[in-house]
């Protein structure tokens, strides 16, 4: 369970005090999410999460987090907003961490996207890209490429303790990336972590996404390929092009790509591919025991990475250019 930081009940009551949600009916603790502490609560007027900002998440960029949520949803977007207390803050302080109410969002996670979920996504990727054109504040993608160097150093040598021959694989790789990175499309805000349990659907109708803490300013194309590489492969490795054309064409519907973003995508999904597996191999390298969250495969990206190294267009994606 992603519960870090433990609130007592004298503790909670009094942080609500000022939010006049009524009496607190129940609360517990709940497992998504890794970077923060998150619970849910019951109160005489709804349902919420309370989420405490644990040591990963830099409080200097809660503004923007919670100022985007915000800005989106007043835009249409079905996500999450941020409460705001009597004083009329949407953030606050429990249990010695910084902390926020946001609304509760109704549906489930798809464990197993089907075409027609990729093709909501799609959508609301679109829109969300839209409607964050005239967002004020800005924060810099600290996990885009000029991130990815530093991080393949902190794992060093230990690469490969993962796979034999892995630390020259993505030294090789990383060197291309940074000489041929597109640094000239277009820009705005992404939410650079957009994975299938970051959406809720009821039925097939997408009922919001969430988790916007490693939202940030980059390339409008290269969160398109982040959700390419997240709900366009399947369990056994297969990359499923039924599923990426119906993402892909629904989100060009709402938003069309330039050539310019067409002719990136396959360098942007290696990229993306890449950051992943990063960050994954230095979770998978650095795990405490007895952590709360079991890290996730690095390998699994490993083999996403080598098959955009094959695709030389948007058709390798069932787009056509």
């Amino acid at each position: 369970m992603a519960v870090y930081t433990e609130v007592s009940d004298e503790e909670l009551e009094a942080f609500l005090v000022p939010y006049h949600l009524g009496r607190l009916l129940s609360y517990k603790g709940i497992a998504e999410g890794v970077e923060n502490s998150n619970f849910m609560l019951h109160t005489d007027k709804g349902f919420y999460f309370l989420t405490l900002y644990e040591k990963r998440v830099a409080k200097s960029d809660l503004p923007f987090f919670l100022g985007l949520m915000n800005h989106l949803a007043g835009k249409g977007i079905a996500c999450p907003v941020p409460l705001r207390n009597e004083r009329g803050e949407m953030l606050g302080e429990l249990a010695g961490r910084s902390a926020a109410l946001i609304s509760f969002l109704e549906g489930i996670s798809v464990r197993r996207p089907q075409p027609r979920h990729c093709a909501a996504l799609g959508r609301a990727l679109a829109e969300l890209h839209l409607a964050g054109r005239d967002f004020e504040l800005t924060r810099e993608n600290s996990l885009s490429v000029s991130g990815w160097r530093p991080l393949l150093q902190s794992c060093g040598a230990r690469a490969d303790e993962v796979l034999a021959g892995l630390g020259v694989e993505l030294e090789t790789e990383l060197a291309t990336l940074e000489r041929e990175w597109p640094r000239a499309l277009p820009q705005g805000v992404i939410h650079a972590d957009l994975f299938p349990d970051n959406v809720f659907f009821i039925g097939d109708d997408l009922s919001g996404v969430f988790d916007f803490y490693f939202a940030c300013n980059d390339a409008l194309a290269y969160d398109l390929a982040i959700c390419l590489n997240a709900w366009c492969f399947e369990g056994d490795g297969a990359f499923n092009i039924t599923k990426a054309r119906a993402l892909l064409q629904a989100y060009t519907q709402v938003r069309p790509l330039d050539a310019a973003e067409l002719h990136a995508l396959p360098l942007l999904a290696r990229g993306s591919a890449m950051r992943f597996l990063l960050t994954r191999l230095y979770d998978w390298l650095n795990h405490p025991p007895g952590a709360f969250v079991n890290p996730k495969n690095p390998l699994e990206y490993l083999k996403r990475l080598r098959f955009h190294r094959g695709i030389t267009s948007p058709a390798g994606y069932g787009l056509d250019a």
